[in-house]
């Protein structure tokens, strides 16, 4: 795809509450994380989580490329927390999923609104997600415990979850919001735990703090926008 039309197409299609909701989403977590004398590394971490989450949200290609920055840097962060499961999670999975979640999107564009085309599952396959999440998280648990994970079923809930969702974001689901509300619900968990052990990293947890705020939100947009089709 031509870079000049990607950037064209990534500009086009905001209304005034997205556009309101990117910079005020942005600029608290910014003045926040400054204010809580939060490191450089967490508050890039933090920006670019919050910018990819939201232009995801809106169905454009760039939160993609925002998400490439910020799984190196949230990687570097949870190692240095011991939180392992986070670290895999991001180093080897969101990382190279970024490329090829680029590449699907791009071929399932709406040539009228410039976002990805929005799809949803049926019961069945919602079932057989849920089993595999809760199998997993219990063994996935069991062996972030053994590498002394400071919180190993935790850790595992979020991560295994964030394996799932990332899969479903790929293929377009409008269900991935739903288990992002899960997930950055479980993060903000693991940080505040953090926190309270004198692990002082603000700008990460408002990070998730905006992450659920922005599933909420965009698992109510991607389900009127299906709604209008069925």
């Amino acid at each position: 795809m031509n870079p000049k039309k990607i950037i064209k197409q990534e500009i086009q299609g905001w209304k005034t509450w997205e556009k309101v909701w990117l910079i005020i989403a942005v600029f608290s977590v910014f003045i926040l994380s400054l204010y809580s004398n939060n490191n450089m590394i967490s508050i890039i971490a933090a920006i670019t989580g919050i910018i990819s989450v939201i232009c995801s949200g809106k169905g454009k290609l760039s939160g993609f490329g925002f998400g490439v920055i910020n799984a190196i840097v949230y990687a570097y962060i949870a190692y240095n927390t011991r939180y392992y499961g986070e670290m895999l999670l991001n180093l080897f999975y969101y990382l190279p999923l970024q490329f090829y979640g680029f590449y699907i999107w791009s071929q399932h564009i709406n040539p009228q609104t410039k976002e990805v085309i929005k799809t949803s599952m049926n019961k069945q396959n919602r079932l057989i997600v849920l089993i595999i999440a809760i199998v997993t998280t219990i063994i996935y648990g069991v062996i972030l415990s053994n590498f002394g994970d400071s919180y190993p079923f935790l850790d595992s809930f979020c991560s295994v979850l964030s394996v799932i969702t990332m899969i479903l974001a790929i293929k377009r689901f409008m269900e991935q919001w739903i288990l992002w509300i899960g997930v950055n619900s479980s993060r903000i968990l693991l940080w505040i735990l953090a926190s309270l052990n004198n692990i002082n990293n603000i700008a990460i947890l408002l990070m998730s703090i905006v992450y659920l705020i922005n599933s909420i939100i965009m698992f109510i947009k991607w389900k009127n926008e299906i709604d209008l089709l069925d």
